[in-house]
């Protein structure tokens, strides 16, 4: 079974679920829940997995359930997806580093 670890950071309470950068092979958040009794971690399983095209079961939160750094484990992500997923994230931040 293909198995990957992501390290995320997220900022909870924002308007809107995004992914704002990948950075150091640190995926940057945001996220539209608050941090209380585990709703930011939810949702950002929920959005994580609507994003990587697996479903909420096969991501586990390894480290960080309290922290704004956490560590995931992705089963079922096949190399395609997390290649496409940070080739994307690459372009997006070299387009906002031309534009500064």
């Amino acid at each position: 079974m293909n198995e990957k670890r992501l390290i995320v950071q997220i900022q909870p309470n924002a308007k809107i679920n995004e992914i704002t950068g990948y950075v150091d092979n640190i995926l940057r958040l945001k996220i539209a829940a608050p941090p209380v009794e585990g709703k930011a971690n939810r949702e950002l399983i929920a959005f994580l997995s609507e994003i990587l095209d697996v479903s909420k079961s096969s991501i586990l939160l390894e480290k960080g359930s309290t922290s704004k750094k956490k560590v995931l484990l992705i089963r079922g992500l096949t190399p395609d997806k997390m290649e496409k997923l940070t080739e994307n994230l690459n372009n997006k931040n070299s387009a906002q580093k031309r534009l500064l």
